[in-house]
């Protein structure tokens, strides 16, 4: 293991208090366990909360998007681990203004878990919650059992479109019918190149040839669709197309955006290579694009690939996503 840390154990906590001594305009810790990120400066009361959580080693996925017009608090987990019930509670406890918090995470056992066992915990202290699951991992499972599927890099959409919905006002039912139509709106899927490891196992998460890669493979390491010699980036990205058109096909006059994301060690250039054909198949398939996202927003340490997601929009969905948002990693308006 190559990496830039002191001791393993204390990997995410020292990512936390670096992330901390850099925007403390954004961000503070909450909880005995400073695993709870919030808001740097409490919302209004009255205002619905939204939480996340999940393992760390995603930025800015999942603590990233804290902030105004995004999400409240989230509870960060060790390295793909997921965080505690406790933890999560008191994301919750630090989100609640009094008017209800969504739990809006991606479909993985231990947070699923540990979510509901978190409000079973705030139940108690008047605490109304809701949840709605990202699952929008084309390569995890079939369309006929779509809630199987992973949520992976779509749920920086529906952070978005939730978060705007909320800040504007609107209630803890609105607020969660908004979170589960982005999330019925996305479908993802990554190709990967080459491992990450993650600090306390000290090996990489899987091996692949030099001259492979892996189409489908999870933002784990969790097999995909299929292995094969690594393909020109053209070549890749039509493979990659064809699995989401196939899954929402689309048609003249639909509005989508499109996600084009580095799952680490991908740099920037390679992103854009691909997003030359991404646009073309879209426009081909008579979508016009809104407001597209290049770069890192839902990261997998330094794993080397790419995920593409693309979030079918309405009016009204295309309308929060263009309302304005800041947090340390992104900004809109």
């Amino acid at each position: 293991m190559k990496k830039i840390l002191n001791a393993p154990v204390d990997y995410v906590d020292e990512t936390l208090e670096g992330l901390m001594a850099v925007h403390p305009e954004y961000y503070r810790l909450y909880g005995e366990t400073n695993r709870v990120v919030a808001r740097a400066k409490e919302t209004a009361k009255g205002k619905v909360g939204i939480v996340t959580g999940g393992g760390s080693g995603h930025l800015p996925v999942f603590t990233g998007y804290v902030g105004e017009g995004l999400l409240d608090a989230c509870a960060v987990g060790d390295v793909f681990a997921s965080p505690s019930s406790e933890q999560m509670a008191d994301a919750l406890r630090v989100a609640d203004r009094g008017a209800g918090v969504l739990r809006l995470y991606g479909n993985y056992g231990g947070d699923v878990m540990n979510f509901d066992m978190a409000g079973e915990l705030v139940e108690f202290e008047d605490i109304r919650c809701t949840s709605v699951l990202l699952a929008d991992d084309v390569a995890s499972a079939s369309i006929d059992e779509r809630e199987k599927r992973r949520g992976v890099a779509g749920m920086v959409y529906a952070f978005k479109t939730a978060g705007a919905a909320a800040e504007a006002g609107q209630d803890l039912d609105a607020v969660t019918a908004v979170a589960q139509k982005t999330a019925d709106a996305c479908r993802s899927i990554g190709v990967a190149l080459g491992p990450c490891t993650v600090p306390q196992a000290g090996t990489p998460t899987f091996e692949i040839a030099d001259d492979e890669m892996e189409i489908g493979m999870g933002i784990h390491g969790e097999p995909g669709m299929r292995r094969g010699k690594l393909l020109p980036a053209d070549d890749i990205a039509n493979e990659m197309m064809d699995r989401l058109l196939e899954d929402q096909p689309l048609s003249s006059g639909d509005k989508v955006s499109v996600l084009v994301n580095s799952l680490g060690a991908t740099p920037a250039e390679e992103l854009y290579i691909l997003y030359r054909t991404v646009k073309a198949r879209l426009e081909a398939a008579g979508a016009t694009i809104v407001m597209p996202l290049v770069g890192r927003y839902a990261c997998s340490m330094e794993m080397a690939g790419v995920s593409f997601t693309i979030c079918k929009l309405d009016d009204e969905l295309e309308s929060l996503l263009k309302a304005p948002c800041d947090c340390a990693f992104w900004r809109v308006g």
